[in-house]
């Protein structure tokens, strides 16, 4: 790769000619082995090598093509639209890709590629006020997922019981129901003939975005497995102090500890504090970029 361009996404006009020519230019390139895949990671990563990046990004772009069919077939939504957006989280992944983690890049990458997929559906359908409370999120991606659930099990899917089942009111699935429904509408449109107001001037959610969950759920599996390299490190007495204390999501009492090892609660606060400050060291050293909390674990 000699050109910065040759690194961006593919952006690329709709319809079924583009889709056909668009499929046979990327199944010319080779799936990788892992092994391969694996050694191009690290070039990558260490060395920012432009030939690796290319590579891998090329290598997964039928990937990305799978992925957005699974969500078109939900959605209805345009194929080369899904698949350019989840390009872009293709991109994202290689950027933010740790080889030394253990983790295959593809499958590290379809959530990327989800993440990014699953944002542009969000953003087109904002005229129906997706997304303003968890509930109505959650209902979004699952009311269709529910009610073929419900079919196979030899229920009718009504919004009573799919209701309960995401835990949101009847009012709410007949609501996304008619509105899932509705035919698309320009977000251009006035809301009314009255206004100049478009359709586009409805807030969007101020909840995290899927790529910020993301984030945060990859923090917290590098941390958690820090955490269990650190307790190899530890006494019975400070793994207990560590479990029980500093990463319970109800820590039980400093007396209760130091009746198990027949020593006062100041003995143990103090074991405590020693303990913490040995962790935020270990931390420092052996992930250099964490931030000294303990809240994502909880």
């Amino acid at each position: 790769m000699e050109r910065e361009e040759e690194f961006n996404p593919l952006i690329l006009p709709s319809g079924s000619a583009i889709l056909q020519r668009y499929l046979w230019e990327i199944s010319r390139y080779p799936v990788l082995s892992a092994e391969e895949e694996a050694k191009l990671a690290q070039l990558y990563h260490k060395y920012r090598d432009r030939d690796a990046a290319f590579r891998l990004i090329t290598a997964n772009l039928r990937l990305v093509v799978k992925i957005a069919l699974e969500f078109q077939n939900l959605w209805a939504s345009n194929l080369m639209d899904l698949i350019q957006e989840g390009n872009i989280g293709l991109m994202m992944a290689l950027k933010k890709y740790d080889p030394d983690k253990g983790i295959r890049f593809s499958y590290y990458a379809s959530f990327w590629v989800k993440a990014y997929i699953l944002k542009f559906i969000l953003d087109n359908w904002r005229l129906i006020k997706i997304g303003t409370t968890q509930a109505q999120r959650k209902l979004f991606y699952n009311l269709h997922k529910e009610k073929e659930k419900l079919k196979q099990l030899g229920y009718e899917p009504i919004p009573q019981l799919i209701a309960k089942r995401l835990s949101v009111s009847e009012r709410e699935v007949i609501e996304m129901e008619q509105r899932m429904g509705m035919s698309e509408v320009s977000l251009s449109a006035s809301l009314n003939p009255d206004t100049d107001d478009g359709l586009q001037e409805i807030l969007p959610s101020n909840e995290a975005s899927p790529e910020e969950i993301l984030a945060d759920s990859e923090l917290k599996m590098v941390l958690r497995k820090k955490l269990d390299e650190f307790k190899d490190e530890l006494s019975d007495k400070e793994r207990d102090i560590l479990e029980l204390r500093l990463l319970a999501e109800e820590p039980i009492t400093l007396k209760a500890i130091g009746k198990k090892y027949n020593v006062s609660r100041e003995r143990i606060r103090q074991i405590e504090a020693r303990l913490m400050k040995k962790l935020k060291k270990y931390l420092q050293k052996e992930w250099p970029d964490y931030k000294d909390t303990l809240v994502a674990l909880k």
